[in-house]
């Protein structure tokens, strides 16, 4: 697809997303793994190997089509959305590591997602794109371009000047949503003529892969011994999904929109379904901690 929205506006708009991550980070960001050692781990497995699996079984469950089972797995490797910090504030959760968790995961998808959107393609044969992202070197640098670059200059300015960097947080966060609405549209006035069928076959799938997403980052964890806080952060950072990653990398690298739809309508689900998961999970064991509970547990 060479389009300008995959070719210009589609790099572009993820450029900007993912640099406004880096103006919001540290190198602190990175060392507080060393804090909630256990959290980050269990977040780290959630989101790089369960959540696939079950995303995986998803889509042969529903039978979904080639292209939208693609396009399901290419959104459930792409890494948290920095709006998950958002929800993880309004809901009572653990910023500090919803920023590490985010700083963290940009940099292992660079690596999991070629190899996840790969395993995929070569599974379900969309009879597109079969070399697949992590096959070819050439793909493999697009995304870390798209993906990891952005985030370093954006550490790096932050770094340069603290204060500019504070002063355009709030209006890069803007534009950053105003983009992904963008993106959002524009993949579905690209895909008009099927997105009724598309609605109807990703829609039921997209939107139990998010609850699911959401209740695994929250439940997991707490089974694991973490912290309420820190489950809450982690369950906002798993389940709401970067689909302006996936969409991206759909149209500009593997150059099919098909494969973005499900990115498109999870886009569109994702918000009010994390807010009244959000909700839940302030209620849930909404009692007096014990001594155990209220200190954060690795």
């Amino acid at each position: 697809m060479d389009s300008p929205l995959a070719t210009v506006l589609l790099p572009l708009a993820l450029a900007i997303i993912m640099f406004g991550l880096g103006l919001s980070l540290t190198a602190d960001d990175f060392r507080r793994v060393r804090r909630h050692p256990r959290a980050v781990v269990v977040a780290l497995f959630c989101q790089a190997l369960l959540l696939p699996a079950v995303c995986f079984g998803l889509v042969i469950a529903f039978d979904l089509s080639p292209v939208l089972a693609v396009g399901m797995m290419l959104l459930a490797a792409s890494p948290g959305g920095t709006t998950a910090n958002l929800f993880s504030h309004l809901f009572g959760g653990d910023v500090a590591l919803n920023v590490t968790l985010t700083a963290i995961n940009a940099v292992v998808a660079v690596v999991t997602l070629p190899i996840i959107t790969n395993l995929a393609l070569l599974h379900f044969e969309p009879g597109i794109g079969q070399d697949g992202v992590g096959l070819q070197f050439g793909k493999a640098l697009q995304v870390l371009a798209l993906v990891l670059a952005p985030v370093v200059i954006g550490l790096l300015v932050r770094r340069r000047s603290e204060e500019f960097a504070r002063r355009m947080d709030r209006p890069v966060r803007h534009l950053s949503v105003v983009v992904l609405v963008a993106v959002i549209i524009g993949a579905v006035v690209a895909e008009r003529n099927n997105i009724a069928d598309y609605l109807v076959d990703a829609g039921p799938v997209a939107l139990l892969f998010c609850v699911l997403s959401l209740a695994t980052g929250y439940f997991v964890p707490r089974l694991a011994r973490v912290g309420k806080r820190q489950a809450i952060a982690c369950s906002m950072e798993i389940g709401v999904h970067n689909s302006a990653v996936a969409m991206t990398l759909a149209i500009s690298v593997l150059g099919s929109v098909g494969l973005a739809v499900p990115s498109a309508v999870y886009g569109v689900l994702a918000y009010p379904v994390a807010a009244l998961a959000g909700l839940l999970m302030t209620r849930v064991g909404n009692r007096r901690p014990t001594e155990e509970e209220a200190a954060p547990v690795g």
